[in-house]
């Protein structure tokens, strides 16, 4: 209706700026200005909630359909900044370890007591200087950017740029090795939290970290952390003089063990060739604990002989870790090249048994020596300086492959294919009630 005082196109606005005698194209024209301005400000509530919809068509797009019912894919993928799914890789994994993720998300975050910043809660950036970096601070940030849901991928490059202030061997974008960056990652978390943060006492950090294992004896460069609380273990070496028979013993910590595929197992087939027998990981740790003559380059130094002597070696692990991490050697040196073991090694999802690996498996209950996996990572192509790297881990239930930017559900089949670079399993709790042996 355009009539004077009427109520036009069923809106809220009364046309009393028309004028009767206005021309009719004249009044067309005030019509067109009047829809523009109702356009413009009688629906900003309308506009909003397109927005918002925009906003959040990408969380939308997370919805998956599990066991018939709608479900939300709350985690958050990593940005790759250039080469860095080595980080992403190990990133994604550790933060699926609930007892150590949980530990350094429930650390207060940074806080800079100097005047105006005085009492505010504000984060490390790249303005503030290099004496302000903090590994444990954006370790913190990006374990709580990731299992939120509110973004499809989070861009961890305030943690890249400490990584580069600290880790000068990660320096640039070319391949690195997952491996080697994790040994690095957990080493200086280690020391940094050794040495306080973020104004929490040392005392309070390490008596935090003891309430997590009152046991735990696992030292590796000083006082005991989180670190070696969750991944600390023992190994006992003997190596006995075969001369003499003189037998000498060392404790040695470790975060994590590297086992070798056995060399029966390396060697490809074609396709006219039967199959062999398949490598397992068991044959691996097998490997890694029997009974080794050392060669002539690495001849014991035996202090009763006075001189060094042939011997043999062999490892007994004495205390096990809360988080047993498995590193798979695939990557070894020829006489030019660094070649990559494609062998794939059958590995346990549930209850891998490491008690006829420890030096006194009788005082241990039989479900300390169970282990559950909860993340692998997998190295894609033929080399170290080059291929990709992803994770599977399991969230709650669920398995989950973390490429980059990209998550997807995925199921145990999936995972028990995978050729395994490094393993994380995780200690099984002994049920309430149970007695131990």
């Amino acid at each position: 209706c355009f009539a004077y005082s009427e109520k036009c196109f069923s809106c809220s606005y009364r046309c009393d700026d028309f004028v009767v005698n206005d021309t009719k194209l004249g009044l067309v024209q005030k019509v067109r200005e009047h829809l523009q301005n109702l356009e413009n400000s009688a629906f900003p509530s309308d506009r909003h909630r397109k927005r918002k919809l925009l906003e959040n068509s990408s969380l939308n797009s997370k919805l998956l359909k599990v066991n018939g019912s709608t479900t939300a894919l709350c985690a958050t993928g990593l940005r790759n900044l250039g080469n860095t799914c080595f980080m992403n890789a190990i990133l994604q994994s550790l933060s699926n370890i609930q007892q150590f993720c949980c530990y350094f998300k429930e650390l207060p975050a940074v806080e800079l007591r100097n005047g105006k910043t005085a009492g505010r809660r504000t984060y490390h950036t790249r303005s503030q200087g290099d004496n302000n970096v903090s590994l444990v601070e954006e370790f913190r940030k990006t374990l709580c950017a990731l299992w939120q849901g509110s973004q499809t991928a989070f861009s961890p490059e305030s943690l890249f740029y400490v990584v580069w202030k600290i880790m000068p061997n990660f320096r640039g974008y070319q391949q690195q090795d997952a491996h080697e960056f994790m040994r690095y990652l957990l080493d200086h978390l280690h020391l940094e939290l050794q040495g306080g943060f973020n104004g929490v006492s040392r005392s309070v950090i390490l008596q935090e970290s003891s309430n997590l294992s009152a046991s735990n004896k696992c030292c590796i460069n000083g006082a005991s952390t989180v670190v070696t609380a969750i991944f600390g273990g023992i190994l006992q070496n003997e190596v006995n003089c075969l001369i003499c028979g003189t037998e000498s013993r060392k404790f040695d910590p470790f975060l994590d063990l590297s086992l070798d595929i056995p060399s029966q197992f390396r060697n490809k087939r074609t396709k006219n060739q039967e199959s062999g027998p398949m490598c397992t990981l068991r044959d691996c740790l097998r490997s890694f604990t029997d009974l080794e003559e050392l060669d002539e380059t690495e001849l014991y130094m035996c202090h009763k002989c006075k001189k060094k002597q042939k011997s043999t070696k062999k490892f007994w692990i004495q205390k096990l870790p809360k988080v047993l991490c498995l590193h798979l050697k695939r990557f070894h040196w020829t006489a030019y090249l660094r070649n990559k073991v494609d062998t794939y090694v059958e590995f346990p999802l549930r209850g891998l048994d490491m008690k006829c690996y420890l030096l006194e498996p009788e005082n241990i209950g039989p479900e300390s020596c169970l282990y559950d996996l909860v993340a692998v990572v997998v190295h894609h192509g033929s080399g170290v300086g080059s291929g990709h790297y992803t994770a599977y881990a399991a969230h709650e239930g669920r398995w989950f492959h973390f490429n980059d930017s990209t998550v997807t559900l995925t199921d145990e089949e999936t995972v028990g294919k995978a050729k395994a670079y490094i393993l994380f399993y995780v200690e099984r709790q002994a049920k309430p009630g149970a007695e131990k042996l």
